[in-house]
């Protein structure tokens, strides 16, 4: 039936899945994605929504890399709000709600028009392995589809079990089917397999809510986007709601705990820490006599709302009977009860940096198979091991993003690195250069190694090139000019700054604390001189001249640390032969096998010490 040799064949469609596909493809691999269901390419399992604390940064990375994500974001948003904005730039993020049958049509769309991309739908059962090196995929059907690499993006779908109360159903998705297979065989070849968990919360009919008793959010006054390419601004958006949990609802979900798959020992597996179930909640946090809710919409032309914050596997007539006791909650309908779900997952110690398994080659894994949790930290996975997946079958040398170059490149080296024994999430405090890791900067940081890769196109690298140079215009326009006591006293005091006695450069007036360009363009030459910049190349001059002492600072910190990262560790390394090294760190170094002295000292466990033996030894 499927007789050709595909270069790179992808399992699963969701968020990971069609990262790598597309960057396959994209990149000039024949590529197939395979999935178990062609209606649900680029599903929204959980949230509508795109972006977040840390997670919106990766989305702008993929998007300077050439991948989608931003771009369907943006397409399909209902509502933009840059997060953090009282705090530094570092900590800003963007996030988007997202309408969610809009999503999943522009991700078929973007993937039904890339080139050298095949699909087929069918559940895969195994893999062709042929001496240590994959060969291609079994379907349930029987098909041997050859590909000279596989990437799995299996996400919740590899022996699935949907939890609802005492009720248990096999599946990788609410009404989904479970996948099969793969996890026996990986196990029988030797890899570590464990289970994890995690849950959504209910849907309710938006008709029968009373948005009277909540509190709006509305998206940002001048929505911004993700995507650095011209794709559609918000020109309306949709509002959310916040609303407040009570005591009667924790008596009423209480009533259920000993129902629930979580405290009567049903479910073994960890679910993730920062995105707990109510009842989790309730319990961990009993000093808590409230927790917030956010009443999200799902898209434009639909009354189904998700109830973010509600998470719960307990059983469905308790969840309703809960959510009664709601502020505008009374009269709720529900459309679909909340569910845990577990599922097989893979320690990522078995990779290495480029997403490849360490036991057989050309064999790539990427998302929630790694242990992760998140939209965008699959989809960041995904198009590493797809850039990857293309590069190791074409010859050409591997594509990896350091600490101090990405997110992509801090979540991919905490996995491979430290493991995870619970659902992996990306936060800002997780990236020691977070001062680099803008999401403002994410396209000078990454395009042009994307456009050299062959991923992004001349069109992104040359906005990128126009916004340097732009943005030098300015600062340097901020830098020579002087403004005098009796012009710029009136704005300090409006913030309540001190007054000068003296000329001062406007950028280094700009450097102090509440004073912001908005603020200088108050003065008439200012604005003129700055009104034919974007907001975009304002937004960049202003952070680097305001924060220029920190960036250098952050620099010269990346660069002591680049020279542990140019002392390499053998492969075939023998840790036994260090007398001086602790039991932990042989054991912890015999496992993962680092690359370099740096990863080596990122490895929890290891001391400073067992570093400095093993440096000894390698100079």
């Amino acid at each position: 039936m499927i007789n050709e040799i595909y270069d790179v064949i992808v399992v699963g469609a969701g968020h990971a899945g069609c990262e790598a596909a597309a960057a396959a493809a994209n990149l000039g691999s024949k590529t197939l994605l395979v999935t178990m269901n062609m209606q649900t390419i680029g599903q929204m399992s959980c949230n509508p929504a795109m972006g977040g604390i840390a997670k919106g940064q990766i989305v702008r990375e993929i998007d300077a890399m050439g991948g989608y994500s931003g771009i369907v974001a943006d397409k399909s948003a209902i509502q933009f709000k840059m997060l953090n904005l009282s705090k530094g730039p570092a900590m800003w993020s963007p996030r988007t709600q997202n309408d969610r049958m809009m999503f999943a049509e522009e991700w078929r769309i973007a993937l039904e028009n890339t080139p050298k991309l095949d699909f087929f739908q069918d559940m895969v059962k195994s893999l062709i392995i042929e001496n240590n090196k994959v060969a291609g995929v079994v379907t349930s059907l029987g098909i041997q589809i050859k590909a000279k690499s596989v990437v799995l993006t299996n996400g919740t779908f590899l022996n699935g079990l949907i939890h609802v109360g005492d009720k248990q159903l096999g599946g990788g998705r609410m009404g989904e089917p479970r996948a099969f297979g793969i996890t026996e065989q990986l196990v029988s070849l030797g890899f570590e397999a464990g289970r994890m968990k995690t849950g959504t919360p209910p849907r309710v009919d938006g008709r029968s809510l009373d948005y009277s008793k909540m509190e709006e959010q509305k998206g940002d006054e001048n929505p911004g986007k993700f995507s650095y390419l011209d794709s559609p601004k918000l020109q309306k958006q949709l509002s959310c709601h916040i609303v407040y949990t009570n005591e009667t609802v924790h008596e009423v979900l209480r009533e259920g705990f000993d129902r629930s798959p979580m405290f009567n020992g049903t479910i073994q597996s960890l679910g993730p820490r920062y995105c707990p179930s109510i009842e989790d909640k309730i319990n961990r946090f009993a000093e808590r006599n409230r927790h917030q809710l956010f009443v999200e919409p799902e898209g434009w032309r639909t009354v189904e709302i998700y109830v973010n914050g509600f998470s719960s596997s307990l059983p469905e007539e308790v969840q309703v009977k809960a959510m009664k006791h709601i502020p505008g909650f009374e009269n709720v309908k529900v459309f679909r009860p909340g569910y845990a779900i577990e599922y097989d997952y893979f320690p990522p110690t078995q990779l290495n940096h480029t997403l490849e398994t360490k036991l057989i080659e050309n064999l790539y894994f990427a998302g929630q198979i790694n242990g992760t949790t998140g939209y965008e930290e699959a989809a960041g996975q995904g198009l590493i091991a797809g850039i990857n997946a293309h590069n190791k079958v074409h010859g050409k040398e591997e594509f990896i993003l350091n600490r101090d170059e990405a997110y992509i490149g801090v979540l991919i080296d905490d996995l491979i690195t430290k493991g995870t024994e619970e659902p992996y999430r990306m936060f800002t405090s997780r990236a020691e250069y977070r001062l680099l890791l803008r999401q403002d900067n994410a396209d000078i940081r990454l395009t042009e190694k994307a456009y050299n890769l062959g991923l992004a196109k001349e069109e992104r690298l040359r906005k990128v090139e126009e916004k340097i140079a732009k943005s030098n215009e300015l600062e340097a326009f901020l830098r020579d000019t002087s403004l005098k006591p009796g012009v710029i006293n009136p704005v300090l005091e409006s913030i309540e700054s001190s007054p000068v006695d003296q000329a001062y450069r406007a950028a280094q007036i700009l450097t102090r604390p509440n004073m912001t360009l908005e603020k200088l363009e108050e003065i008439d030459f200012i604005k003129v001189g700055t009104e034919n910049y974007s907001d975009e190349v304002k937004e960049q001059a202003e952070i680097n001249v305001k924060y220029r002492g920190y960036i250098e600072k952050e620099k010269e910190n990346v660069s002591k640390l680049l020279r542990l990262e140019t002392i390499q560790i053998p492969e075939d390394f023998d840790y036994n032969t260090l007398k001086s090294l602790s039991a932990e760190a042989k054991q912890k170094f015999m496992k993962i096998r680092p690359k370099t002295i740096a990863q080596a000292g990122r490895i929890s466990g290891v001391s400073p010490a067992d570093i400095n033996v093993l440096l000894i030894y390698l100079k």
